[in-house]
């Protein structure tokens, strides 16, 4: 096979040329919280296991998370509210582009920081008004 003599063609997307925009945090963030969605599903359901399994498992289980690792938990279990918040609202943003609505630049990023703003007040709400339950 010959070897093209032309002048070497630019990477396409050219990085030089691109500039980070909030649409694009929007983008990596949709796709890291389906990752951390994805293992907070797993984690959950062994909590459930633990609880159909008897009372004994279960009591062992939140001994181990009531213990030292207690802040932990629940760090991770707001961070699994704010993921799911999150893939939830970009989720219908994604609907609204299926739609073929919603695809201008500037009102991309604007949507986008609304979207990013909204999740962490919303799942500020969920843990303030489940703390207000439970405690």
């Amino acid at each position: 096979m010959a070897k093209s003599t032309g002048p070497s063609r630019p990477l396409s997307p050219h990085l030089q040329v691109w500039k980070f925009h909030p649409t694009m945090l929007s983008s990596i963030l949709h796709r890291a919280s389906g990752v951390v969605n994805y293992v907070g599903v797993v984690l959950v359901a062994i909590w459930l296991i633990a609880l159909a399994s008897g009372e004994a498992v279960y009591i062992g289980l939140m001994d181990i998370l009531n213990g030292p690792v207690k802040l932990l938990v629940l760090l991770a279990l707001a961070g699994f509210t704010l993921s799911l918040v999150y893939h939830l609202l970009n989720g219908l943003r994604h609907l609204v582009w299926d739609l073929g609505k919603g695809f201008d630049p500037a009102g991309s990023n604007q949507r986008s920081v609304l979207i990013i703003a909204a999740s962490v007040a919303l799942t500020a709400v969920i843990w303030i008004l489940g703390l207000g339950v439970i405690g």
